[in-house]
């Protein structure tokens, strides 16, 4: 199994690389804690087990030979992380200038439920998910160690597991800040740099040509 640590080598410092996601899971663990934070993580592993799925069953190298199906499925993407972000950055005006006192502030509790579907969403619909299985894993395919599928299934549980352990560092890190008890407007300010980058984001997957 020397080939699947070596993978999973590989597979960490692509897991651990910022993304829409991990971004999500530090923000869910500084706002919502550990256990809700998690819920997003499935979430996330959840979409990540469709796609290899596909993958295994032939159906992901259809989906990347498709530009039509790319390029909707970016868009998607774009529209999501617009609507997330833009929900972040209007949280942060309502209330006007008298929510902005230096209190520790109590966090509106979300439906881990719709943590987990957030993630989900982000995660199904990013080309650059796509592509880590549907180019990335298959790298490693090598036909002396079984059939294509079979490969393909324990590749993609490594990558989970991969995944798994950068996801809940980030959230890991948004809990140990979320315990620093930030005054109300030092957790608006995070949730302002919070939507801006997921705008941004969204911009850079807009303007690529994948």
């Amino acid at each position: 199994m020397t080939w699947a640590m070596i993978f999973f080598g590989a597979a960490v410092l692509v897991a651990f690389t910022p993304g829409a996601n991990n971004l999500l899971g530090l923000h869910h663990g500084m706002t919502q804690g550990a256990w809700k934070g998690l819920a997003g993580l499935l979430g996330r592993l959840a979409a990540f087990t469709v796609l290899i799925a596909a993958v295994a069953a032939g159906l992901g190298q259809l989906l990347a030979a498709s530009e039509l199906a790319l390029t909707v499925i970016k868009w998607v993407g774009v529209a999501y992380l617009v609507w997330i972000g833009g929900r972040l950055l209007w949280s942060t005006c309502r209330g006007g200038s008298a929510a902005l006192v230096q209190e520790p502030r109590a966090t509106e509790p979300v439906p881990a439920l719709r943590i987990a579907r957030k993630e989900f969403v982000v995660a199904i619909t990013n080309p650059k998910a796509i592509l880590i299985f549907t180019a990335f894993v298959p790298q490693f395919i090598d036909a002396a160690h079984g059939s294509f599928p079979g490969q393909i299934a324990i590749l993609g549980a490594v990558y989970l597991l991969a995944e798994f352990v950068a996801g809940a560092t980030y959230i890991g890190v948004g809990t140990l800040v979320k315990s620093l008890r930030l005054s109300r407007r030092a957790t608006r300010n995070v949730d302002r740099g919070t939507g801006a980058v997921l705008l941004g984001m969204a911009g850079a997957l807009a303007a690529s040509s994948s």
